[in-house]
């Protein structure tokens, strides 16, 4: 067992300030300053790293429903990209101890080193009932001397902040140059992958089902992509409103016309339901945590599931539809048993199909991982097809 010394903890003052005007005083955690971002849970008891790493969470500040923080410190492995991405980081006891035979670094250091403001010892029950009442909203953490801003001056930044309706960060969290992961075992194929914001596991994943992995900037045109002449493409999960991301959706409608096969992830699922005529919408506080219920139609299976997003696929869960865009009929094909939120689509005319949630979650659970091999799968078909 590998112990690191044990965080400072520390009584300067910090504030988390909602928009509404809420205010919950606690204490300094990670960096000084101030941030700005959207205020939203998330259920994990497990998986801080992999939350504070996935770049969906661009611009937003993440509060961890689960009381206790950082026990297991940090390390490289765990990455899902190369830095932490989300605005805020909001917990209610920082662990004192960090004891894992795997940890490098206690979680305080990193939050620091990336200047990531924090705020810890509030009441996250408290908040997080707020929240579920009055929706995700905007907010700010102040400390060091911007704990010493007036209520109102603290305020009005947090009004002055932007809204996620409406917003792209693909821009943000995209790489700008491409590059490639060889296929692991037997060869499949090769796979585009749309980079929105993609994760480590997402792409070792693919790689394990015998794809060569080619991941493109976010800014690539439909030309492009297909002069590369791949298999089958791919949209990954990311950050901000599908609502504004008409080009990627005219991409992928492009693409899909040229009998592209294709898989989506979390807004990855959001743009394949826009590019076949469907809407989205943003949901009240959104899905955050590893232990959504999800059902599987085909299979009458209860998955338990990682999500990550607050907007959704407006479609119906109850029947077959065509779509407004030419591409045939198209089934909800999972939805969420909370609240019947759609959670997959699946074409039934054209090789595609996506799904809202996280199948290569790497802190788990892992009960949807087989998606990839479905991928896979018709990859192989759509191959011999068109031989």
């Amino acid at each position: 067992m590998t112990e690191t010394p044990t965080p400072t903890r520390t009584d300067e003052p910090a504030v988390l300030v909602l928009e509404d005007g809420r205010r919950y005083e606690g204490r300094a955690y990670g960096a000084r300053g101030r941030t700005l971002g959207e205020a939203v849970f998330a259920t994990g008891m497990t998986g801080y790293q992999e939350t504070l790493t996935d770049p969906s969470y661009a611009g937003q500040i993440v509060m961890m429903t689960a009381p206790h923080i950082g026990n297991t410190g940090m390390n490289d492995e765990d990455m899902e990209s190369a830095r932490i991405w989300v605005a805020g980081f909001v917990v209610r006891d920082p662990s004192r101890v960090v004891s894992n035979f795997r940890s490098q670094r206690s979680l305080d250091d990193d939050l620091e080193a990336s200047g990531i403001v924090g705020i810890s010892g509030i009441d996250t029950r408290a908040v997080t009932r707020h929240i579920r009442s009055a929706g995700a909203m905007r907010a700010g953490i102040f400390s060091g001397d911007a704990a010493q801003l007036t209520h109102g001056e603290q305020l009005e930044l947090v009004l002055g902040g932007a809204e996620m309706t409406g917003l792209n960060l693909s821009g943000t969290v995209s790489t700008t140059e491409s590059y490639t992961l060889p296929a692991e075992g037997d060869r499949v194929g090769s796979v585009a992958v749309l980079d929105l914001g993609v994760k480590t596991s997402t792409l070792r994943f693919l790689a394990e089902r015998g794809f060569d992995v080619h991941v493109v900037p976010q800014s690539i045109t439909a030309d492009e992509v297909l002069a590369l002449a791949p298999d089958a493409l791919f949209f990954s999960n990311g950050p901000g409103d599908p609502g504004a991301s008409d080009a990627h959706v005219e991409l992928l409608r492009a693409t899909l016309r040229e009998g592209l096969p294709y898989f989506g992830i979390c807004f990855g699922n959001q743009l394949l339901g826009r590019a076949l005529g469907f809407g989205t919408y943003k949901l009240p506080f959104g899905h955050r945590g590893i232990n959504q219920p999800v059902l599987d139609k085909a299979t009458g299976r209860v998955e338990i599931t990682a999500h990550n997003h607050g907007f959704a696929v407006d479609a119906p869960i109850d029947r077959v539809s065509e779509s407004a865009e030419g591409f045939g009929r198209v089934e909800v094909s999972h939805y969420d048993l909370n609240d019947n939120v759609v959670e997959g689509l699946n074409c039934l005319d054209i090789p595609a199909f996506s799904v809202q949630y996280h199948p290569e979650s790497a802190a788990g659970p892992h009960d949807a991982n087989y998606l990839f091999d479905r991928f896979r799968d018709m990859v192989i078909a759509s191959k011999e097809t068109s031989a």
